[in-house]
């Protein structure tokens, strides 16, 4: 698979099988998604890749705190200017049609707020972090090792459609930050980033129909200098 076909292929599941994905796969898409680049080369990334029992109790700790205010240690947005509150509003208005979910069933959308905690069913997720020293300074953010871990995310995310897996990046998967201290002995002087599942998915799901739009390059683009 080059990678324009990667590109194409990759979004996000929402859905996944349960069959486990062996180490070796999980240990040679990490290897080459570290060639990502980075400010000066300082590579701020660390992972957590967990599976197995570590992971069930994880998933059990967070869905018994879904009643809690997020408390993620880089914050959410608190608001969502015009355009992006159409485009997120959008797509979820489009996973609620394809789950036959109806806005006004509150049940049934709580249950797939469970369903994102759980990390729709994966066996597998990447735990991205930094070191809080580099992220939080004396004059202020430095958002650099952030936007870094965007990149390498995405490298893992595009190398994983290599061996047919599936892959979310999740926000949500890093909601309470305070589980995954206790599960994994995260030191305070980290900050969780990012959570990214990962499986094979499940194509019976009609879920994984969905492919989120894009705006057209001419909507977001302006050319300068060209003939």
């Amino acid at each position: 698979m080059d990678i324009v076909e990667a590109i194409h292929h990759r979004k996000s599941i929402r859905a996944f099988k349960s069959d486990p994905v062996p180490q070796e796969i999980l240990k040679e898409i990490m290897e080459l998604a570290l060639r990502a680049p980075s400010w000066a080369n300082t590579q701020p990334w660390e992972f957590a890749i967990v599976t197995g029992k570590k992971l069930e109790e994880i998933r059990q700790a967070c869905v018994e705190k879904a009643e809690e205010d997020p408390n993620p240690d880089i914050p959410r947005p608190r608001e969502f200017p015009e355009p992006y509150d159409t485009r997120r509003r959008v797509l979820g208005r489009k996973v609620l049609e394809l789950k036959g979910i109806s806005r006004e069933d509150k049940e049934k959308r709580r249950r797939w707020l469970l369903q994102g905690l759980r990390l729709f069913g994966a066996p597998c997720v990447i735990y991205i972090y930094i070191d809080r020293s580099f992220y939080l300074q004396s004059d202020g953010l430095n958002i650099w090792p952030v936007f870094d871990c965007g990149l390498v995310a995405e490298n893992i995310m595009l190398l994983a459609t290599r061996y047919g897996l599936g892959t979310i990046a999740q926000i949500q998967a890093v909601t309470y930050p305070d589980v995954l201290r206790k599960a994994l002995g995260t030191p305070d002087s980290k900050l969780i980033v990012l959570g990214i599942a990962v499986g094979y998915p499940d194509r019976d799901d009609p879920i994984n129909q969905l492919h989120s739009e894009r705006e057209p390059l001419d909507n977001v683009s302006t050319w300068y200098g060209f003939d």
